[in-house]
């Protein structure tokens, strides 16, 4: 509610441009996912040994003995196709549409295409993380978690209005979550599916290492379908 100075004439409000962030608890493909990727994150491991080997190369024995592999994440190759996490596919294909339809952009005209769905897992000594960033050329973006609890990282999100980042002002309680909050963070747990447009800056948090922490990420676009129609006849 808003009043002018006499407190007696109340303005009506409108909040405008604002960035939704949707979450949904979806812990039936927790099992079936952690399993699936369990290949994925080996793979990964076993690629990995290489810059391990150069860390320890560089550090000498008894420093890399400290560190071990603190801060690095595993990352997975593309997880498309995979016949063991399809209907997890389908279901965040389909449901990133429906929310760009939400939107009310005309979906009628697009079809939704992965550009990246990967699985990762932070470093066992801890200190994985993800600086502040963005996914360029995509329409949703989204995580989903399999491996995490109230020790582990978690997302945090940004504020992407720049110019609303250029005039914000300290907050009376930094703890109350507003319109006007510059951050906001969750603690996820295993089956937490979280979608969000692919503009939004994000982060995640150190890791301190004493449980495993282990998500799917995943980015779409919205392609034309005048542009797939054409690459179909190209072929």
């Amino acid at each position: 509610m808003a009043v002018t100075t006499n407190n007696k004439e109340i303005m009506n409000t409108g909040w405008h441009f604002g960035t939704p962030v949707y979450t949904i608890e979806k812990p039936e493909w927790v099992s079936s996912a952690i399993k699936a990727t369990d290949k994925y994150i080996k793979a990964s491991e076993k690629s990995m040994q290489k810059s391990l080997k150069e860390r320890k190369k560089f550090l000498g024995n008894k420093d890399y003995l400290k560190v071990k592999d603190h801060g690095l994440s595993y990352h997975s190759t593309p997880l498309n196709g995979d016949p063991d996490l399809k209907e997890l596919e389908q279901y965040i294909g389909a449901t990133s549409w429906n929310l760009l339809d939400e939107w009310g952009y005309d979906m009628s005209l697009y079809t939704m295409f992965y550009t990246e769905f990967w699985v990762q897992e932070f470093a066992k000594q801890g200190g994985g993380h993800h600086s502040t960033h963005v996914h360029w050329d995509n329409h949703i973006s989204g995580f989903y978690f399999l491996k995490c609890n109230d020790k582990t990282s978690y997302p945090i999100f940004h504020d992407p209005r720049a110019g609303a980042m250029m005039t914000k002002l300290p907050h009376k309680d930094k703890e109350k979550i507003s319109q006007m909050s510059d951050q906001v963070y969750y603690k996820p747990k295993p089956g937490t599916l979280i979608f969000f447009p692919g503009y939004v800056p994000h982060e995640f948090a150190v890791d301190m290492g004493v449980e495993p922490f282990r998500f799917i990420h995943f980015n779409l676009q919205a392609v034309r379908n005048i542009i797939v129609d054409t690459a179909k006849g190209m072929k």
